[in-house]
């Protein structure tokens, strides 16, 4: 799935150029785009923006979770949109390796926009929608612009409000390009244990066949397996649960684990996933 990373101040059009961005790709391109929202996942998480955006913690809980919302839906041929801050290079250079993990094209998109522009902009929203003035100034002096000199910003396009959107250079980077090669800090090692792959197939499949079989009973949540001695919270149908053990299957082939621990990591991503 071809990664735009949408990056700016507050107040700086970054959702506006992410529902153009959506409007081209499906109309035009005929592509199906996928949005990760930062805003709509801190309210999702029961915060209001302003007390997020003070607490380092909560900030880099959710961005974790971005980062594994991403992880899990990339696919060669849809669209992703991260639309968020995504102020921090290091954050943006993270995203950049799973890309190449996963060879995906991704280019980066900066709202530039003058503070006391985007201050005003600000003001004019609702007051539930407003950033404070402490939070404000706060993440503009956090910010890290994004440098097209860093090879996980390029390809970079910056946008004033009063520009448009390039969509045919923005669609070429990402489509007209040749997928990016993992680099050795993000291929995994070979697997050393001739039963590793054998294990993790017989264990996930154990997992996924005692919650179906739960499900089919009319069991819906804390279906137990006794086998592991582990619950899952919540069931699933068999797409869902034929996705998501491929999901982890494709990740834990990369990044090989303890055998003593497949059991309870498969479970923990579908109580998170499910």
């Amino acid at each position: 799935m071809p990664l735009i990373i949408i990056t700016g101040i507050p107040c700086s059009s970054k959702t506006t150029r992410t529902l153009q961005l959506k409007e081209y790709f499906e109309n035009e391109m005929k592509k199906r785009v996928d949005i990760i929202n930062e805003i709509n996942v801190i309210y999702k998480a029961g915060y209001d923006r302003n007390s997020f955006y003070s607490d380092s913690k909560k900030e880099k809980c959710i961005r974790s979770n971005i980062k594994s919302t991403a992880q899990r839906i990339l696919n060669p041929n849809d669209v992703l949109i991260i639309d968020g801050s995504n102020y921090i290079k290091g954050y943006r250079y993270e995203i950049y390796c799973m890309s190449k993990l996963y060879k995906t094209p991704q280019c980066t998109i900066h709202c530039d926009i003058p503070v006391e522009h985007a201050w005003l902009w600000n003001e004019r929203r609702p007051l539930s929608e407003q950033y404070s003035r402490e939070i404000f100034d706060a993440l503009v002096m956090r910010y890290e612009t994004p440098d097209s000199k860093n090879r996980w910003d390029a390809p970079l396009f910056s946008v004033m409000p009063e520009d448009d959107l390039n969509f045919n250079d923005i669609y070429k980077s990402l489509y007209e390009v040749k997928a990016p090669k993992p680099n050795q800090s993000t291929q995994c090692p070979p697997l050393s244990s001739t039963n590793y792959l054998y294990d993790l197939d017989r264990i996930t499949q154990d997992i996924t066949s005692a919650i179906l079989s739960a499900k089919q009973l009319g069991i819906e949540n804390d279906v137990k397996i006794p086998q592991y001695g582990l619950t899952v919270q919540k069931t699933g149908n068999t797409p869902q649960m034929m996705r998501l053990r491929r999901q982890f299957l494709t990740y834990s082939k990369m990044h090989q684990i303890d055998t003593n621990q497949i059991a309870l990591l498969f479970v923990q991503y579908l109580n998170k996933s499910l």
